[in-house]
């Protein structure tokens, strides 16, 4: 028990950095593996071997956000049976976690199998990289289930406060890749399979490290009635899971649509743009650990009914994530060209054109940064409040802008009005957020006055 954390004590400010720091650390091994995918194949395969994997990008993080959707809502429920002791419901929240996660797995492993080729051809992908675009994509849906097992363990591990072991379990997992990737494109010349591969495999060995954990926990020895199949239990986790999935898919269809209008760029202004996202986890990777942090936070507070906290707790942890977002915004606009390098490769000519796309993005997102921050913390604690439908209608909001910044800037803008999409989408969620958060608090704080 020593490793997990009860957060209904303690300075709030000081529990959600504390927190947060561990994710941080974990998501940014996640992010260094992330780019060194793209910088071994920018560098082997050069842009076009770039512009392959940034064709899919969209199109795999649809099937990883759903799961993240999926887990992070029944992660709610657990931190919520955590914070107010009841650890029985809590094993059978995790039992019926995972009967869910495997069949969800199951079907959407068939479903990105079926529909690869068609959503890539929604996308107006190029031909001069769809083979190798229809390869890195199958692949990497093949490691569905992997993914999912991956980011159920490390959600329970979280919302029983432990963020210590997801992060060394990324550590090892993004050393593994690294290496796979070495191995795999270079040495053996698999090419982009080769990438998706070393991915996989990875996220494999991270599963079995949180497994083995979450095996040691005295909390968590399970029984065969731990195992009942809950059917209101079921519905519970599909109210919380579902929602948070359907926003990321929403959220990720935006994106596509994206992607089909930077399609029509060409394979520089491609490459280029697939560069600056490899980055953009780097950008929200403290944004996302608050996140995160603010989750469990709040769901272990709910759940011991301390409502004044939470509201403590999400201020300052706002005003932690946006001294946060200047300090790195203001990393990427004096490094970033720099970083930007390690994923480029070819003549001087297309290595320029392309290094002008990708810093002019970078550059526009670095400087709206707090807007993300603001987005992931506020979400995240009303999400920890239960409530999953209104940050739903928030990723609504979000493929709204991002779709009509899309499609109508490029027209009075050229090229240049794509890099707009990405902040149009994150300036939307936070209206909705904004008056959301308000809405929650007050009336939670009205029910606990009329229960005194």
């Amino acid at each position: 028990m020593t490793a997990l954390r009860n957060m209904t004590s303690g300075a709030p400010g000081r529990l959600i950095l504390s927190f947060a720091l561990p994710l941080m650390l974990g998501n940014l091994f996640q992010q260094f593996y992330t780019i060194a995918d793209a910088a071994i194949v920018g560098q082997v395969l050069g842009v076009s071997g770039i512009a392959a994997v940034g064709a899919a990008e969209w199109v795999i993080w649809m099937m990883q956000g759903m799961i993240q959707g999926f887990t992070q809502g029944f992660a709610i429920q657990m931190s919520q049976d955590f914070g107010a002791g009841q650890y029985k419901r809590l094993r059978n929240v995790i039992a019926n976690s995972a009967l869910l996660s495997a069949a969800s797995a199951v079907i959407m492993l068939a479903g990105g199998q079926i529909f690869a080729e068609w959503m890539l051809r929604m996308l107006h992908t190029p031909e001069s990289v769809w083979a190798d675009t229809v390869t890195y994509m199958r692949a990497m849906f093949w490691g569905i289930p992997v993914v999912m097992a991956y980011n159920l363990l490390a959600s329970i591990l979280r919302s029983l406060g432990d963020g210590k072991t997801p992060l060394y379990a990324m550590i090892c997992a993004s050393f593994i890749n690294i290496g796979l990737d070495l191995l795999f494109v270079p040495v053996l010349g698999m090419g982009v399979f080769g990438a998706a591969a070393a991915t996989v495999l990875a996220q494999c060995c991270s599963s079995l490290f949180c497994l083995v954990k979450l095996l040691h926990l005295d909390l968590l020895k399970f029984q065969r009635d731990d195992f009942a199949v809950d059917t209101s239990l079921h519905l519970r986790l599909w109210k919380l899971g579902m929602p948070m999935a359907f926003q990321n898919f929403v959220i990720s269809v935006g994106g596509m649509i994206v992607q089909s209008v930077v399609n029509g760029f060409g394979v520089a202004f491609i490459a280029g743009f697939t560069a600056t996202n490899k980055l953009y986890g780097m950008l929200e990777v403290a944004g996302t650990s608050y996140g995160f942090a603010m989750t469990t936070y709040t769901g272990q507070n709910l759940g011991a009914g301390k409502v004044e906290r939470i509201v403590k707790g999400y201020r300052e942890a706002l005003v932690i994530a946006v001294i946060t977002s200047a300090v790195i915004a203001a990393v990427m606009i004096l490094a970033g060209k720099w970083i930007l390098l390690c994923f480029i490769n070819g003549d001087a000519q297309t290595t320029k054109d392309t290094l002008a796309v990708a810093y002019r993005y970078l550059l526009i997102m670095s400087v709206c940064l707090p807007v993300l921050y603001y987005l992931h913390v506020t979400r995240s604690c009303i999400q920890g409040l239960g409530n999953t439908v209104l940050p739903m209608l928030s990723g609504c909001a979000e493929f709204a802008m991002r779709t009509a910044a899309a499609l109508l800037l490029p027209l009075a803008f050229g090229s240049d009005g794509i890099f707009y999409a990405e902040i149009s989408a994150w300036a939307g969620a936070d209206i909705i957020l904004f008056f959301s958060y308000l809405s929650c608090i007050r009336r939670l704080k009205g029910g606990t006055e009329h229960a005194a």
